[in-house]
């Protein structure tokens, strides 16, 4: 699943939560998505600036489950996880033994882990977070490299608590 769509799916709420963490913690970068996203669909940034906050969000969710949006996607995605989710993939890395900087943040992909240790991992985080943010997390993680890991595709396909509901129309 590629970024894009990751917003096409996740709730208005998780949506929300995104975006108040980009605005609280990181307002350039907020603002920037802002003269982006309303400069691909030719606005003035100052007309999203000027919705409520709501109503904003819910703009922005639809403006970046566009296939157009989908690098600014993947960045936001990636700014809000290591920013509001460090735990959760720090958790995850070293579940799977995977070395990093403390932070969430590692070099290169890693060797594919096997299934059942991906499988116990992903439960782990389960049982701490809620199904929606693993699910965008792992989605995500996915989507940044073009490899990826087979059996985190199969994971995702399959196992029902990390299914991200189909909502209106992703283009």
């Amino acid at each position: 699943m590629k970024c894009y769509e990751i917003f096409g799916r996740c709730s208005p709420e998780l949506a929300n939560e995104i975006f108040s963490h980009l605005l609280e913690h990181e307002k350039a970068v907020y603002k920037a998505t802002i003269n982006n996203l309303a400069g691909q669909q030719r606005l003035r940034p100052v007309f999203v600036e000027r919705k409520p906050r709501q109503e904003r969000y819910l703009w922005l969710q639809q403006a970046l489950s566009r296939k157009p949006a989908d690098n600014l996607a993947a960045q936001l995605l990636q700014i809000w996880l290591l920013g509001a989710q460090r735990d959760m993939i720090c958790r995850f890395l070293d579940a799977l033994g995977i070395s990093h900087d403390g932070k969430g943040v590692f070099e290169d992909l890693p060797a594919e882990p096997s299934k059942e240790a991906l499988e116990k991992a992903i439960s782990e985080l389960l049982e701490k977070h809620r199904n929606e943010v693993v699910s965008v997390y792992l989605n995500a993680f996915q989507a940044m490299d073009e490899k990826g890991w087979n059996a985190l595709d199969v994971v995702l396909e399959s196992d029902p608590r990390l299914a991200l509901p189909l909502r209106g129309d992703s283009k």
